[in-house]
């Protein structure tokens, strides 16, 4: 579905993705993570064919999605702060969705405003942030597109608006199964609703894994500090945190039965780490710690 090939693409002389490759044939929900100027932004809009990359090759449901119309059958691409002309009322943002997406259902888009509390005689500039996220979600879900790109679509929601959210995209999947990626600084909020996880670091795929895999990465060992240092030394440290005689450590290890056992045996207390706090420590430089 989506194949992305030794992609370069650069923004005047800076580089922003370098030797990208990413494939993805499955018909999967997969959750997007990258930190600033990662080139998850640049990644997306070169996949639904705004840009052009330098070199490599981009190949989507069989076709190059730069100037391509026939791309548009198959990938439908929701921007963050989509831009809907000021002038549009929710109806016809509505009516761009059902122009360019040929298997646009407007029945179930309508019924979605009803769910979400969407006035379709409404202007789309006075809409709060939480509500026009709503509405390019809608526009994504009602698009029935092969390839559905979401660019942060729970920005702005509230808890409740977050739960409709996520029985909407689970209902909608479940009858019409197709690749839907979610692209979102807040992995906490679409890390339930995934069954892979990419992440993007320094224009290169770091991760592309099983969701379940991703959250088993990263532990906490809490303790006497004098415990601390064969692990220091031996293993990777993304964290530390020193008060007094303890000490609290991230390791870039995964949460087993075995360290359980090595924390047990070393008077160690051990949990999970969580999986933002895990990706923010991951993509930072390795902490060098003072012995």
């Amino acid at each position: 579905m989506i194949e992305v090939n030794q992609v370069h693409f650069r923004y005047h002389t800076t580089d922003v993705l370098h030797d990208f490759s990413l494939i993805e044939h499955e018909k999967v929900i997969v959750g997007l993570w990258g930190r600033n100027g990662s080139g998850k932004t640049t990644l997306m809009k070169l996949l639904a064919g705004h840009l052009k990359p330098n070199q490599g090759e981009i190949n989507i449901q069989g076709f190059t999605p730069y100037n391509d119309d026939r791309t548009n059958n198959h990938l439908c691409y929701m921007q963050e702060d989509h831009p809907f002309s000021k002038m549009w009322k929710v109806k016809d943002a509505l009516r761009f969705g059902n122009y360019y997406n040929p298997n646009f259902d407007m029945d179930f888009a309508k019924k979605l405003l009803s769910i979400f509390n969407l006035n379709e005689k409404k202007h789309v500039s006075g809409l709060s942030k939480g509500m026009k996220s709503a509405l390019q979600f809608i526009i994504g879900m009602a698009s029935n597109a092969d390839i559905t790109i979401l660019d942060e679509p729970t920005n702005g929601l509230d808890i409740a608006m977050q739960k409709k959210f996520n029985k909407v995209l689970l209902d909608s999947y479940e009858e019409n199964p197709r690749l839907i990626l979610l692209s979102s600084h807040n992995i906490e909020e679409i890390q339930t609703l995934c069954e892979a996880l990419v992440v993007i670091h320094d224009g290169n795929v770091l991760f592309h894994e099983p969701m379940e895999t991703m959250r088993e990465k990263g532990i906490w060992l809490s303790g006497e500090k004098d415990a601390f240092s064969t692990i220091i030394q031996s293993h990777t440290v993304l964290e530390q945190q020193v008060i007094g005689t303890k000490m609290k450590v991230m390791l870039d290890e995964p949460f087993t039965s075995e360290w359980k056992h090595f924390a047990m045996a070393n008077g160690l207390t051990i949990e999970p780490a969580s999986l933002h706090d895990y990706l923010v420590n991951r993509t930072e430089k390795r902490i060098e710690v003072a012995q």
